[in-house]
């Protein structure tokens, strides 16, 4: 069983923010893609400051009208381009601020195109490893872009998610699925006990998926995320799990 988790949650997308800080150890800002733009990435990294969450960039597609979860077509060279121009701006931002950025994580159809694509993968992995030595790259738990991310030397946090479905070769289960999300909080937490206590998730079709957590992901678009983030919380406290950024 882990005795150490990072929990992190998507931020700067419109939500409440400010009572889901308290709660995390980091957070993935929205950085002009998806969402976002200069005053939602100031607010966010104030309230990261305050709480001392460690600030992460989440690079996206740039396709807001569909919220940065619609594919669309991505060579490795536009997909570094596209992680490099939002983390910069992310990075403007806290320089401003006296902030640091600890991690980037993708965001959405992007997240899930590196998981299982390995030239965007190497994409997105040379854009972290070029911003520069000490970042952390967050990917979904073995993926294409955790073995990206470790073949550059990055340090890599593998990640799970506390309320989206997984199928039988461990990718998220698609939205608009039977199963792609779990609405209801004890279901999210059986499965991040599940997760965290013998390292296996269960499927779709019922399979147990090995699986690696290093930081957890609660979606923080939901309209229930706050009580989700107090909840998780005290729960892996109860639990014996300490929560701190990689």
């Amino acid at each position: 069983m882990r005795r150490r988790i990072d929990f992190n949650c998507d931020l700067g997308e419109g939500c409440d923010d400010a009572a889901i800080v308290p709660c995390i150890s980091s957070a993935s800002i929205a950085c002009g893609g998806h969402a976002g733009d200069d005053a939602s990435m100031r607010a966010t990294v104030a309230l990261c400051l305050r709480h001392g969450v460690a600030i992460g960039a989440h690079p996206s597609f740039e396709d807001r009208a569909y919220f940065g979860r619609r594919e669309l077509p991505l060579s490795p060279v536009e997909a570094q381009a596209l992680v490099l121009r939002q983390c910069r701006a992310l990075m403007a931002v806290c320089d401003a601020a006296g902030a640091r950025l600890h991690h980037v994580k993708p965001h959405g159809a992007l997240y899930n195109l590196a998981a299982r694509d390995p030239a965007v993968a190497e994409g997105v992995a040379a854009a972290v490893h070029a911003l520069g030595a000490g970042l952390w790259l967050y990917a979904l738990a073995g993926s294409e872009l955790v073995h990206a991310g470790r073949a550059l030397g990055l340090h890599v946090a593998e990640e799970v998610f506390a309320e989206r479905g997984y199928e039988a070769d461990g990718r998220l289960t698609p939205r608009g699925q039977p199963g792609a999300v779990i609405e209801d909080l004890d279901g999210a937490l059986a499965q991040v006990r599940t997760m965290l206590r013998e390292g296996v998730v269960q499927a779709r079709d019922g399979s147990r998926v090995p699986i690696r957590a290093d930081t957890l992901c609660l979606h923080g678009d939901r309209p229930d995320a706050a009580a989700f983030a107090r909840a998780l919380r005290a729960a892996l406290e109860a639990d014996g799990i300490a929560v701190a950024a990689p």
